[in-house]
């Protein structure tokens, strides 16, 4: 069994962490990844992640600024399927080797480009470091949510705003109060850029299978933060409108953590008062609650006003938990079918027996660290292996290997006669969407974006779920109908749909369309060119059936341990810039484009497959452990939350944070001379910080913090110090319509006819020939029942009766409960 892209060849030429995470995911898929190593080597090989994203990749060192192996390098580019970048914008032309060079001596060239902040912009040239992105963006103040969540930043008062909440329901280290920033572990930014740079890359290798035509394809780690920040960075004109507003993105509310009798966390997602209480009564816990989650009268709700209940039951909770071992409550969660996961490190993770059957964490041979345990494989294709490669190259372990190749004739890349293109990736493609919540539905509007013709399958009752904020960031750009499933003329009319589709996807546990004839071994049958996509919330294996969600992932994979520093005393918490239902939803687009350029060669369909547990794998990819459970040496967040050691954190000004990202000695010593700081200079030597990093630490908090952000960040970028001011402000200034974020699509601010216009994050991504473009605004539930039964040859009698028997629904009870059609 080949590889989805298997016979691809990728020219790596990338550096940091976006661009060889991205390559990392197309070396496992099955391309030959050659990586090009300047003769000065990588500076980033002391990165730990390196470890697992430079895997499995050959290694070829070329001198660009050599015109011999400028020559060289232009004839290996003519045998490639896919180049990824990451220098500057210009940084290529200087060289001779950007889009319009490469194009012209091989077409169907994809070549991808990964910034700080894409080209031609205001902070194009600004330096791309993740932290430093994060604070111009304001994406560390975006962690915990805001204070009043959807009404942040608007003209509207903010609701319960002086009500009492729980402070230590408040999630995250305890440096400050509920409204200051934290200092992520995780580089959101970077994933959100390598989800986007694959999601690219896949739809322009499917458009060139189809057409013979490469493009050049562009995100930024600018691009990346909003992506990660779908939930955060969003508006609407009426925050106020029924049902829109919740609690989960205000900084106030718990968010189900608890710390149990054994001093482990656990996360509870929902929270689950009744069974909580309940199982906690006796001298053992009792996972056989007397009513299901749904069952539950106190269930806690999305409305704002449901974060009082919230609290009402925080105190009783925490007391509960800590009755509990923490394995006791996991235990517990799973007999009784509640979300409870206890909050693992990273290396517990990596190590998780189950996550390694799955093959989700895999075990490679690294010749310096020994049998390791790294993410694995992130999504599965029943047609194609995907099978994670064992080795780290050495730099210029294959040159001459490369070279040779490159002088093969047989190996170059002829021009097919171009088909004509299509306006978007997808043009022509149909997608049933099934799912529910956010991965499932996230992944469809991934598709959407990229031109599909999204069916969204609603139930008759989504209308509520479906006015809210969260839900409204997933399920743009489809067309809804309002179908009970439950029904077989229901289930008939999704089956009719699916004899046209090219594509189903859904998340719901699987057990809910066996036997009712959704299965993918019951559609098959009935359109055997289907692709069929399954996400799910952990991997394959005896936790597959459990309730799985972003925040029980993001525990088990080790990423709210390393946000929360809890190595270092912190508190855990679940980010609002989070990529698990989203990354799932990516992971998924990225798996049915590879099966849709598959069907153009084979024909056939085939089921694909992920998890957000995947997701969160993949975010937190920085880390890899031993086989044994051990860590191997890597930085850890401080437990106040600001960041790493002295030279890559948050400093609190007189008036505002400024952030740090210092990598050399000359950088300091300027960091030194800028500030007036003497005797400093055993600090110039790294071995003498590292040790001694705590002082270094302190004696930067007194420096700063008499200090105005502004004017230091002025003498500090001119003096060459990596820095930026972190701007709080970015939330609600970015919407103006004169910023280049809007008029770029970059955020997109669609009408709406309850909000007035809502506001999300638009396509994190470019392509030159076929662009991506949102398509339509947040669907209502139903709006198209009437269009799509009729396209199915429903007559009007017909569809009279599917509505008289309650087996179809339009968007009128929707409307009718906001009593905006009379």
């Amino acid at each position: 069994m080949k590889s989805a892209l298997e016979g691809i060849r990728v020219l790596d030429l990338s550096t940091g962490i976006a661009g060889p995470m991205t390559t990392m995911v197309l070396s496992d898929n099955g391309a030959d990844v050659i990586k090009i190593e300047p003769p000065e080597g990588d500076p980033n090989w002391s990165r730990l992640g390196y470890r697992a994203w430079q895997r499995g990749k050959r290694n070829a060192v070329y001198d660009l600024k050599s015109g011999d192996d400028k020559a060289d390098f232009l004839e290996l580019v003519k045998t490639a399927d896919v180049l990824v970048e990451s220098f500057s914008p210009g940084t290529t032309a200087e060289l001779g080797i950007d889009f319009e060079t490469l194009h012209k001596i091989n077409p169907g060239l994809i070549y991808c480009s990964i910034t700080g902040y894409g080209r031609d912009n205001v902070f194009s040239h600004r330096p791309a470091v993740d932290a430093l992105v994060a604070a111009r963006t304001g994406f560390h103040y975006e962690q915990r949510g805001r204070v009043g969540g959807s009404f942040y930043g608007t003209d509207f008062p903010i609701p319960m705003e002086d009500y009492p909440y729980q402070p230590d329901g408040v999630v995250g280290p305890r440096h400050h109060d509920v409204e200051g920033p934290l200092f992520p572990a995780t580089y959101w930014p970077s994933a959100g850029a390598s989800y986007a740079a694959l999601t690219a890359i896949n739809a322009a290798l499917y458009v060139r299978e189809k057409t013979g035509s490469g493009q050049w394809v562009e995100t930024s780690l600018l691009q990346g933060c909003l992506t990660a920040g779908t939930l955060a960075f969003s508006r609407a004109d009426k925050p106020d409108a029924p049902h829109f507003a919740t609690w989960i993105n205000d900084s106030r509310s718990p968010k189900g953590h608890f710390q149990c009798k054994d001093g482990r966390w656990v996360l509870n997602w929902v929270p689950n008062p009744s069974f909580i209480l309940g199982a906690s009564e006796g001298e053992a816990l009792n996972p056989n609650p007397d009513m299901s989650v749904r069952d539950d009268p106190d269930r806690i709700m999305p409305a704002v006003e449901d974060s009082l209940v919230m609290d009402h039951y925080f105190p009783m909770m925490v007391e509960a938990f800590k009755r509990f071992n923490s394995d006791e409550w996991v235990e517990a969660g799973e007999v009784a079918g509640q979300c409870i996961q206890k909050i693992k490190s990273p290396e517990e993770g990596l190590n998780d027996p189950l996550l390694v059957e799955d093959g989700c964490v895999a075990t490679i041979e690294d010749p310096e660290y020994g049998t390791t345990r790294q993410v694995g494989v992130l999504f599965k294709l029943e047609k194609h292996a995907n099978t994670v490669k064992q080795g780290i190259a050495k730099p210029g372990e294959h040159s001459d290997a490369v070279r040779q190749e490159a002088r093969d004739s047989g190996l170059k890349r002829s021009a097919k006669a171009s088909a004509s293109l299509p306006k978007r990736p997808l043009e022509g493609v149909r997608v049933l969407d099934l799912g529910v919540a956010i991965a499932g539905p996230y992944g469809a509007q991934v598709l959407s974006d990229l031109g599909a013709d999204v069916i969204k399958i609603n139930a008759t009752y989504d209308w509520y779920w479906h006015s809210n904020a969260i839900a409204m960031s997933a399920n743009r750009g489809k067309r809804s109908i309002a179908v009970d499933m439950r029904n077989p003329e229901g289930v008939k009319i999704i089956q009719k749909l699916a004899e046209e589709a090219d594509v189903v996807i859904h998340n719901m546990r699987y057990k809910a369309v066996e036997g009712k004839g959704l299965d993918y071994d019951s559609l098959k049958k009935i359109n055997p060119r289907l692709i069929y996509c399954h996400t799910r919330g952990f991997e394959n294996g005896p936790r597959a059936a459990l309730p799985g969600n972003d925040q029980t992932g993001s525990a088990l994979a080790g990423v709210q341990w390393e946000d929360g520093a809890l190595s270092n005393g912190g508190r855990p918490y679940w980010t609002q810039t989070t990529l698990g239902d989203t990354g799932n939803g990516y992971l998924a687009a990225i798996a049915i484009l590879q099966a849709l350029r598959s069907r153009e060669q084979t024909g056939e369909g085939q089921f694909v497959d992920t998890s957000i547990v995947n997701a969160h794998l993949f975010n937190g990819s920085q880390v890899i452990a031993s086989a044994d459970g051990s860590g191997f040496d890597r930085p850890h967040l401080s437990g106040d939350g600001l960041g790493f050691g002295a030279g890559y954190r948050l400093y609190k000004c007189q008036d505002e944070y400024i952030c740090l990202a210092i990598e050399t000695d000359a950088q300091w010593q300027a960091l030194f001379n800028t500030l007036g700081l003497k005797g400093l200079d055993a600090y110039l030597e790294a071995s003498y910080r590292q040790e001694n990093d705590a002082e270094l630490r302190s004696t930067l908090e007194g420096a700063f913090a008499s200090l105005d952000s502004g004017a230091i960040w002025k003498q500090l970028d001119a003096a060459g110090v990596p820095c930026e001011v972190e701007n709080a402000a970015f939330h609600f200034d970015m919407w103006k319509e004169e910023d280049f974020l809007v008029k770029r699509q970059w955020l997109v601010n669609m009408p709406h006819p309850v909000l007035g216009h809502v506001g999300h994050v638009g396509v994190p991504y470019q392509l030159s020939k076929t662009p991506a473009t949102v398509q339509s605004p947040p669907l209502l539930v139903g709006l198209y029942t009437r269009e799509l039964l009729s396209e199915l040859g429903y007559s009007e009698d017909q569809q009279a009766e599917l509505f008289a028997g309650n087996v179809v629904a339009d968007e009128t009870c929707y409307m009718y409960d906001l009593n905006l059609n009379g």
